[in-house]
């Protein structure tokens, strides 16, 4: 059976299985009885299985039939999205979407949403731009970016905003510091030491969260020091110039990273993006935030906070500090 037949005869298919009635699916299709009924034997003999169950009164789905069903319509969207891909690119239509990243992300987790959308939407391209929540923002109000990955809290006035996922964070130590001997750290223990981290003008909200848990947990950095790419706030963490607080992270040759005691500090993430009343845009859109998640909660170990375990509370018997 060619290609082109088969769609034509899932097609008919699915009209059948919907009405359950050969006469109303020969009227909704636009021939008569008999030609559709043997399209649907012509089927059945292809696949070898029978599909309804025919009788003077009534027809009915098999077993084989209902499992099909779902497949057949599946395969008949993917067939109308190539018609509609060749029709937009034939009058040089072929669409984008364009998405602004957090610059700490990880060249892993970019690749890996790279392909899972190319996977998902191989008719469109995927335009990434590496830029901070506050910047994603404003290019999101002014129509320069259709979707953005944020860190929350952040302004997201007249925008759709996707699930929203949890990232505990953690201390980056010089390898030799005591405090890597330790299975967690706790943030008062870092007093006295200063503290590597994401320029505010990136996600002012976040870093200023950031800084006052520190300081309600005893740990008020003698100096702050702007990290704009991890591999600065590496590089002073390994002179031992400072500490920095980030998710986890493998250990690198002279650093190594620890949990903080209680998990006081967990990074909220989520997709957010434009309203667009363009329903192929809106798809390519939805597309998008939905590859997106998938990847921060499969490659950075994200999760869905409705469903994070509850914060530990930790009494610390030296300082009184809660954790």
């Amino acid at each position: 059976m060619r290609v082109v037949n088969l769609v034509g005869h899932l097609t008919c298919f699915v009209v059948v299985a919907e009405e359950l009635h050969f006469g109303r699916a020969a009227e909704r299709l636009g021939i008569a009885q008999p030609p559709l009924s043997q399209r649907i034997q012509r089927l059945e003999k292809e696949l070898g299985v029978r599909l309804f169950d025919r009788s003077s009164r009534k027809v009915e789905l098999t077993a084989p039939g209902r499992l099909l069903l779902e497949e057949a319509r599946e395969i008949l969207v993917r067939v109308d999205r190539v018609y509609s891909v060749a029709e937009r690119a034939r009058l040089g239509m072929v669409g984008a979407v364009r998405a602004g990243l957090p610059s700490d992300l990880g060249g892993p987790i970019v690749a890996a949403l790279i392909a899972a959308f190319r996977e998902r939407r191989p008719d469109l391209r995927l335009e990434l731009r590496e830029t901070g929540t506050a910047e994603q923002i404003s290019a999101l109000a002014e129509g320069a970016l259709d979707a953005g990955i944020v860190r929350h809290p952040c302004d997201t006035r007249d925008l759709e905003i996707g699930p929203m996922l949890g990232q505990p964070v953690g201390v980056l130590l010089p390898a030799h510091s005591p405090l890597a001997a330790s299975a967690e750290v706790h943030l008062a223990d870092l007093s006295g030491q200063d503290l590597a981290v994401f320029p505010r003008d990136e996600a002012p909200g976040t870093h200023d969260e950031l800084l006052a848990t520190c300081r309600r947990h005893g740990y008020a950095p003698p100096a702050v020091h702007q990290a704009r790419h991890p591999q600065f706030a590496l590089g002073l963490v390994l002179a031992g110039t400072a500490v920095a607080l980030v998710p986890r992270t493998e250990d690198a040759g002279g650093a190594t990273w620890r949990p903080l005691l209680g998990e006081p500090l967990i990074w909220r993430t989520s997709c957010v993006w434009r309203h667009s009343r363009d329903p192929d845009q809106a798809g390519a859109i939805a597309d998008f935030t939905t590859v997106a998640t998938a990847v921060l909660r499969r490659e950075a170990a994200m999760t869905p906070l409705d469903t994070a375990p509850t914060r530990r509370v930790v009494q610390r018997p030296a300082s009184g500090f809660l954790a």
